[in-house]
């Protein structure tokens, strides 16, 4: 209601005839598990609101965790060379690049419609979007990158029907499935994290819970990684792994 009528929570307004037809519309498409973002137009991920919708995944909480960790590492660096692959909304490039105003940030997006989303997302922050494959993307700065930091899609096949309607009837397949193990993106972000980052510098990939195990694997599998470990989100669930280029 509070959305509807542009009200604060702590003090509604009474709504209007019209307001209250357009609060009745909102409900009974949530009750369809339209996801709550996609009815206000807005996410919110660290210290920034975000613009979303269809066509592109809504950033989670969990998320947040996985870019404080990578910012904490490069505190120290001055002017960090940053990479954000499979970028989507433009969540983790903005977070990065608002938070991080000394550092250069390029964001990788495959997705048409996801682009169209970051790039209204990115504006004004100076993170730079690109739009194609991941897999050989920014040559030009190979062995170049303090930090290379991804959410990849990472779903399982198989697990299909263990997702929720809001996630798999709404977020684009592009940004959820990868394999019958979900662990296809997932190979690629370590191949290119391996190609791109400096010696010394950090990787942060998020994946399924189902997936500690199997995601530090398959970066520990390159040798271009030490210290490869995985990290647990808000709710206690293993969701994100971490490594330095050797």
């Amino acid at each position: 209601m509070a959305f509807v009528t542009g009200s604060s929570r702590l003090n509604l307004a009474e709504p209007t005839a019209e307001q209250q037809v357009r609060y009745d519309e909102l409900i009974e498409r949530r009750a369809a598990r339209e996801p709550l973002q996609h009815l206000t137009g807005t996410a919110a991920f660290r210290y920034r609101e975000l613009a979303v919708g269809p066509g592109v995944f809504v950033p989670r909480p969990e998320t947040e965790v996985m870019v404080g960790w990578i910012l904490d590492r490069i505190a120290d660096v001055q002017n960090p060379l940053v990479v954000d692959l499979c970028t989507g909304s433009g969540a983790i490039a903005g977070a990065v690049a608002t938070e991080r105003p000394d550092s250069t940030v390029h964001a990788v997006e495959l997705s048409p419609e996801a682009v169209a989303w970051a790039r209204r997302n990115l504006a004004g922050t100076g993170a730079i979007l690109h739009e194609g494959d991941i897999d050989g993307c920014l040559p030009e700065l190979d062995g170049r990158v303090d930090a290379v930091i991804s959410n990849p899609p990472y779903i399982p096949l198989t697990a299909w029907e263990s997702v929720t309607a809001e996630v798999r009837d709404h977020d684009p397949a592009l940004a959820l499935w990868s394999g019958d193990d979900g662990l296809d993106e997932i190979k690629v972000v370590a191949a290119t994290a391996g190609r791109l980052l400096v010696p010394g510098g950090w990787f942060a990939c998020e994946h399924a819970d189902v997936q500690g195990e199997s995601a530090p694997a398959v970066f520990a599998a390159t040798g271009h990684f030490a210290e490869v470990r995985d990290h647990q989100d808000l709710s206690a669930r293993n969701r994100f792994v971490t490594g330095r280029r050797v």
